[in-house]
């Protein structure tokens, strides 16, 4: 444009009129970017009232709720409304909520009219945004500046939510009579399902209950509830979302008459969800309804019989192994009986873990090369540093296979494979799989601690299970490397898979884990024996068509009983004593524990067994009378596979070459016997104490024969102290009068009929047959105990005598 070109006259002049009209009116222009700028920020609607813990399983099946603080029946936020209920809400409270602003003038010209003409407030012409509104801010009175007030809000949350969103907050926080708010509160409350799965007649009583809640409630008015659900189901008809016919069956459906209670299926799962940080949410969890209902009934089948007993409590944990959810949690029976403790969640209460913990460091040992799956183990009087652990029934067997001491959960051989394996080790490796109620160090415990003298609780226990199970199910998926993730703990929190095939992050693989698959396999094995010992000292025969590894414990005092199963794809936890803590007679795993975990897998699905882990075994030659590697003076051997640390192993310690005279009868040696005349041949020979007790249960066992006469002992010792053994303190409680206690001292004799006798600091005691037992007093002080035998063989023991 050149210089006085029309265009750039006109241009000019209505620019300079502008800006000389917003300099006239900048008051105005500025009130009105206040009063834009206000209305921008004003807040959009928050809703801050409680809301009720629910659980559901995957399906969207209500498992548990508890009511709020304030006493209502109020459900987190829904994220969608089904379509019936969407409908019948719509065409009832804002048939154009689709369409309006969040006011719709038209509704509010009507509702003046008919006020007018009615002379009273008859109508609002609310829209389900300004509704909205009006539910969240709660006190405030229902007046023509409140109502203004309200439009321009709900103008306001148009702009900041979309039309589903103002709908589901509708839809949450209607109140539906009594104290009932919300969609799906009333859907469970007044007919017993999900909001999903209501039918149109049920649908549309819902929709027109926010209406007037105080004044038209089931149960109470059933007239004007029932015309107004009749005139909402004619309108849909007229809109024709129904047929006729459609329409006619839904008016024919009854009303609800009094509200049902919700469902309590997993009461004690809620307290822990609430504990976990899930208070007030909707936690879609892993929970098998089905199962959880099935499992709930075994439980108080089974209560029904233990109350009998006094024995009120019971829980029951069953998880999916390969994928770790919790998909049945009963945390106590039902019991109505005053004090007995329903209310407590035993499966996250710390309980005395019995004989619960063997398996793990039978596998421990295993891994480390420290005892082949069957090798001889001793089952002898112990006594260590004043412990002396006894088996249940008092009895010993001299030597048991290391698997029949876990199978038989003999508590003797456990205390001294402890003892051999180190219980610093045992205990740091206990800390290593998470168990979160072992918090002292492990001279708190002691050696009882295999025993039950330390806590755990069955949460713990089922994910160190679940754990040990996955190690072997993944072992050939990851090429004989370990997930650390293994042990983590079970979910009870549903997260769908991701729908895109994919199997989700590969995890951080080592070269080794916590223990080894080949070592677990073998515990595993070892545990599917069908036929266990009571406490009364018959054996039970459990019967199922499943392979099943499982174990029980029994806690001191018969106050907790344990049992734990496993298949490749579930886990079966059980528990059963009383939550205060009360012993009873009977109350053992085995008894108790055992028939409901058996019980339980009985409503799982069969499964295939765990395939070896062949990759981390070796062949080698074991001795099978002993279960060490075979020596060389070993008579009957067979090639087994062992994990690959067995190979360290030591050879068998129990046979040798003994020396027979010609006849075969008695044992020779050189100095008394022509060499060439010598019988030589192996022999199985258990050290004296064991020997002992071995030869009681074992008929087979044959004892050395005697020496020729003339031969004498040789180097053979055939006397061994049974008490004092290891220890050279020997603790004796005083009496009331504070003198110290009589003591008993036992030895073992290799032959049966020898004659023992005993000297005390070189004064004679007495002497003993068969039975070596001699009680006798010992003052304080150190004291050299001599035993001769018929043949004169010696043996001495120095000891130091403590006052308790």
């Amino acid at each position: 444009m050149g210089e006085g070109d029309p265009a750039e006259i006109v241009f000019k002049t209505g620019g300079v009129a502008i800006v000389r009209w917003m300099t006239r009116h900048k008051f105005v222009l500025i009130t009105f970017g206040v009063v834009g700028i206000a209305f921008l920020s004003l807040p959009v609607v928050r809703f801050e009232e409680p809301t009720n813990t629910i659980l559901e399983d995957p399906d969207g099946e209500l498992l548990s709720a508890r009511i709020t603080v304030d006493g209502q029946w109020r459900f987190p936020e829904c994220d969608s409304v089904p379509f019936k209920i969407s409908q019948c809400i719509r065409y009832y409270e804002d048939e154009y909520f689709r369409v309006h602003p969040g006011v719709n003038p038209v509704s509010l010209t009507k509702a003046l009219f008919r006020n007018i003409r009615a002379k009273r407030i008859v109508s609002g012409g609310s829209t389900i945004t300004m509704q909205v509104v009006r539910l969240s801010r709660k006190g405030k009175p229902r007046t023509v500046i409140q109502k203004v007030i309200e439009m321009v809000l709900a103008m306001r949350l148009e702009l900041s939510l979309k039309k589903e969103e103002i709908f589901g907050l509708y839809a949450s926080y209607a109140p539906f009579g009594g104290n009932v708010v919300g969609m799906d509160a009333a859907s469970w409350r007044y007919y017993g399902r999900p909001a999903c799965k209501l039918s149109w007649g049920e649908a549309a009583t819902l929709a027109v209950l926010p209406n007037a809640p105080s004044l038209i409630y089931p149960g109470r008015n059933q007239k004007g509830l029932l015309a107004k659900r009749d005139g909402l189901l004619e309108k849909l008809e007229e809109k024709g979302l129904l047929d006729p016919v459609s329409c006619d069956l839904a008016k024919s459906e009854p009303l609800p008459s009094r509200p049902h209670p919700l469902p309590q299926l997993t009461p004690h799962l809620l307290d822990r969800a609430e504990k976990e940080g899930h208070g007030g949410q909707r936690v879609v969890t892993t929970i098998d309804k089905g199962l959880q209902e099935r499992v709930t009934g075994l439980v108080e089948r089974h209560h029904q019989h233990l109350k009998q007993n006094e024995i009120h409590n019971a829980a029951v944990l069953v998880i999916h192994i390969p994928d770790r959810k919790v998909i049945a949690y009963v945390g106590n029976t039902s019991s109505e009986d005053e004090g007995s403790g329903r209310f407590v969640d035993i499966i996250a209460a710390p309980r005395s873990s019995g004989s619960i913990l063997k398996p793990l460091l039978y596998t421990f040992m295993l891994d480390e090369g420290e005892i082949l799956p069957d090798n001889l183990v001793a089952d002898i009087p112990t006594h260590i540093s004043g412990y002396s652990p006894l088996n249940f029934d008092r009895t010993y067997s001299g030597a048991v296979p290391a698997s029949t001491a876990l199978v038989r959960s003999l508590n003797v051989p456990a205390v001294r494979m402890l003892r051999s394996y180190g219980l610093e080790k045992f205990h740091s490796k206990l800390q290593t799989l998470g168990f979160t109620t072992i918090g002292n160090g492990p001279g708190h415990y002691g050696l009882t601690l295999i025993l039950g003298g330390a806590e755990v609780c069955l949460w713990d226990l089922c994910r160190v299970y679940t754990g040990m199970a996955n190690s072997l199910n993944h072992i050939r998926d990851y090429e004989y490397r370990y997930d650390p993730g293994e042990y983590v703990a079970p979910s009870y929190v549903f997260n769908p898979d991701p729908g895109d095939g994919s199997a989700g992050p590969v995890p951080d693989l080592k070269s080794s884990g916590i223990m080894s698959a080949a070592s677990i396999w073998y515990c595993f094995e070892t545990l599917t024996e069908l036929e266990r010992p009571t406490r009364e000292g018959s054996w039970e025969q459990f019967s199922s068509s499943k392979t099943i590894a499982w174990k029980t414990g029994t806690s001191f005092g018969y106050r907790d009983a344990w049992a734990v199963g496993l298949t490749p794809d579930y886990l079966v936890g059980i528990w059963v004593g009383n939550a205060d803590g009360e012993g009873r007679p009977g109350l053992t795993g085995v008894n108790v524990a055992a028939p409901l975990m058996f019980d339980a897998f009985g409503l799982l699905p069969s499964t295939a067994w765990f395939e070896p882990p062949y990759d981390e075994m070796t062949e080698i030659e074991v001795c099978t009378t002993s279960g060490f590697r075979a020596g060389p003076d070993c008579e009957a051997t067979e090639v087994r596979m062992v994990p690959e640390a067995g190979e360290k192993m030591e050879v068998c310690p129990y046979h040798r070459i003994v020396h027979l005279d010609h006849s075969e009868q008695f044992r020779v040696h050189s100095d008394c016997y022509e060499t060439g005349q010598m019988v030589n041949t192996s022999w199985f020979v258990l050290p004296p104490v064991m020997e002992w007790y071995y030869k009681r249960n074992d008929p087979h066992y044959h004892t050395l024969p005697p020496f020729f006469p003339g031969c004498g002992e040789g180097n053979e010792q055939p006397m061994e102290m049974i008490y004092p053994k290891e220890t050279r303190q020997v603790f004796i409680p005083r009496g009331l009068d504070g003198q110290l206690s009589r003591v008993v001292f036992e030895a073992a004799h290799r032959e049966t009929g020898a004659t023992i006798h005993w000297h005390l600091d070189d004064q004679y005691l007495g002497e003993t047959s068969l039975i070596h037992q001699l009680e006798f007093l010992a003052p304080e002080g150190m004291h050299t105990l001599t035993l001769v035998d018929s043949d004169g063989n010696i043996l001495v023991k120095r000891f130091e005598v403590v006052g308790e």
